[in-house]
């Protein structure tokens, strides 16, 4: 009952900026995973498509909460599909049973819209950020049918092993006060997915992390070379440090700048990083924080993809 509410208060809203909305679930009989919400362009012909992730927790609704790009892109043209992988909004993205899932949402979704022929855009926030750069290396590695002509991630961890030891520096550092929750949380959840610790399964750590810093010959990264990819992030380390006793040593912009640089020296001249400032605020209440959806500029990012004809 209270998915149905949600649904519907979704379709309101998008119903009050005159948009056109389609809830698709691929498992009919359990509408809290593998699932996708489609905003459908104003008018035809739909130029292309961007499948945009959530990030760790988010449902479609709160992601049209926090961004206007879905509905910016229905202005252009573009069809946005917001998916729900297997485990629901605790999916934890790069690991093979959230691509798996992916892939078949995306598959469904071009099939049903017929959208074969259009540019194929994928996107995301967070750990969603992660899983969109964790499918491009995927894809543009194999013979997948579906292959996107630029990638996007706003925020996101994208070296497990750094999050990891970050967290647990974290957990060592508040030894006598309450631990970060969520930290406490995520180094349970990265070890179950890892199979162990990074000293105990390194080479998973990997295979699974989109980029690696310690990984020397970058085995992730390389099918990235020839494809438009743009990381956001907003450095603001002093709010880190005041807000969540936090340093650059955990910030996902460490990973970020990393990647694109390895990826330039590597050859690949449209890897960007795009850093910004005091542009972090989460709805509904504008609360200050610099890991959000808000850091991007929607009207640029569309200007950006649809520049980038694959």
């Amino acid at each position: 009952m209270k998915n149905k509410l949600l649904i519907a208060a979704f379709c309101c809203f998008l119903k009050s900026y005159g948009q056109k909305t389609e809830k698709v679930f691929l498992d009919k009989n359990d509408p809290s995973h593998e699932c996708y919400t489609a905003i459908l362009p104003d008018k035809s012909p739909v130029v292309g498509y961007l499948v945009l992730i959530p990030g760790f927790g988010e449902t479609a609704e709160r992601v049209m909460q926090q961004t206007d790009l879905p509905l910016r892109c229905a202005e252009k043209g573009i069809l946005t599909i917001i998916p729900t992988l297997t485990d629901g909004v605790m999916s934890f993205g790069v690991d093979n049973s959230s691509q798996k899932s992916l892939t078949a949402i995306i598959a469904d979704a071009s099939k049903k819209f017929n959208l074969a022929a259009r540019q194929f855009y994928i996107g995301g926030f967070s750990i969603g950020g992660s899983a969109a750069v964790k499918y491009a290396e995927i894809a543009l590695s194999g013979n997948f049918k579906n292959k996107p002509a630029a990638i996007f991630a706003i925020d996101p961890p994208l070296d497990f092993e750094r999050f990891y030891n970050s967290a647990q520096r974290d957990l060592r550092l508040s030894a006598g006060s309450q631990p970060n929750q969520e930290n406490v949380y995520m180094v349970g959840r990265i070890k179950q997915v890892m199979g162990g610790t990074p000293v105990d399964a390194l080479k998973s750590y990997h295979a699974i992390s989109p980029y690696s810093y310690s990984d020397t010959e970058q085995k992730a990264i390389k099918s990235l070379i020839n494809i438009p990819i743009r990381l956001y992030s907003e450095p603001d380390v002093n709010w880190w440090i005041e807000n969540r006793n936090a340093d650059f040593s955990a910030m996902n912009v460490l990973d970020g700048s990393a990647m694109v640089n390895e990826l330039r020296r590597l050859g690949n001249r449209q890897a960007e990083l795009v850093l910004t400032e005091n542009k972090g605020y989460r709805k509904p209440d504008n609360k200050r924080h610099p890991h959000s959806w808000s850091i991007v500029d929607s009207e640029g990012l569309i200007g950006w993809l649809l520049g980038n004809k694959g």
